[in-house]
């Protein structure tokens, strides 16, 4: 789902490593931390359809919503690439599992049960799948970035260990963290004459088709749902802000920087969605979840400079 034009210039394993420059350096760090605040709202927007709106229902409307927004955009360049894609249609159909149909619809199911600040807490595991991914891949992280993945990682630690309260959806966020590491690991290898937003409709297409069973089953079994302002509202919200623009962003962003630095400014999660349900589904929060916050904000700002 990045944008071609990064990869076509220069090998795989040249691409591994992050661009020299610093503009895009920035510009990477940035559409990171977009898609990281973007979603967070919509870890929020999941614990508060739980009680309304069947998982299953909730992402195969999210994704319906997606393609309405990106279609203008990416139809066209998909049916020019439609050799192309045919061609990768494995990756295309693995990519669309991991990051479309299986991801968010256990986001939903975890949402049901478990707290959003859990939610974001537990995703937070997903920063070192990729780390270890990009590792297993040959790509040398360097010791700042290992140390900031570590402070990071410590501070969710200390936020998890400090009296968070577990649920049985929190094994559902588990998997969910699993399949989100091991889609932005996945980018990597993402064939590099694919472009951007033909790319992005043909995940967004592909994981809804995936969907259809699923979605013709809880109909069956749990019936719709009331499409009232506070169902519709929130669905608009993660069709067009949490799919469309924050995973061209974080697609873009793996482009620029690469999965593991990326991973770094996504230990922001946790931080952000403590606080959108607190200040939103009165969750409560504390000044040990403030400190824990400051350690994961260190070593987000330590990772995410230079490799060395």
């Amino acid at each position: 789902m990045a944008v071609a034009h990064h990869r076509t210039a220069a090998s795989p394993a040249s691409t591994a490593s992050a661009p020299r420059g610093t503009a895009p350096v920035a510009l990477g760090l940035a559409l990171a931390a977009l898609a990281t605040v973007v979603w967070s709202g919509s870890f929020v927007t999941s614990r508060a359809l739980g009680d309304s709106v069947p998982p299953v229902q909730h992402a195969f409307w999210r994704w319906v919503v997606a393609l309405a927004a990106v279609a203008p955009f990416g139809a066209r360049q998909a049916w020019r690439q439609r050799a192309l894609l045919r061609r990768h249609f494995g990756f295309v159909l693995l990519a669309s599992l991991l990051g479309v149909a299986t991801y968010n619809t256990l986001v939903n199911q975890a949402g049901v049960t478990t707290p959003a600040a859990n939610m974001g807490m537990i995703m937070a595991a997903s920063p070192v799948l990729m780390a270890l991914f990009e590792r297993a891949g040959g790509v040398r992280l360097g010791a700042r970035r290992v140390a900031g993945l570590l402070t990071a990682c410590a501070g969710v630690l200390l936020l998890v260990g400090g009296g968070a309260s577990f649920a049985a959806g929190d094994l559902w966020m588990i998997a969910a963290a699993c399949c989100f590491g091991s889609y932005s690991a996945l980018l990597r290898h993402r064939p590099p004459a694919l472009e951007g937003t033909g790319f992005l409709f043909t995940t967004f297409l592909v994981g809804t088709v995936l969907l259809l069973p699923a979605q013709g089953v809880s109909l069956a079994v749990q019936g719709g749902f009331a499409p009232t302002p506070g169902t519709v509202l929130p669905l608009l919200y993660v069709g067009v802000a949490s799919s469309a623009l924050a995973f061209f962003a974080w697609n873009k962003a793996i482009a620029l920087i690469g999965p593991t630095r990326a991973g770094i400014v996504y230990y922001l999660q946790p931080v952000c969605v403590a606080l959108l349900s607190w200040a939103l589904l009165a969750e409560p929060t504390g000044w040990a979840q403030a400190g824990c916050m400051a350690l994961i904000l260190g070593g987000v700002m330590l990772g995410a400079g230079s490799r060395r």
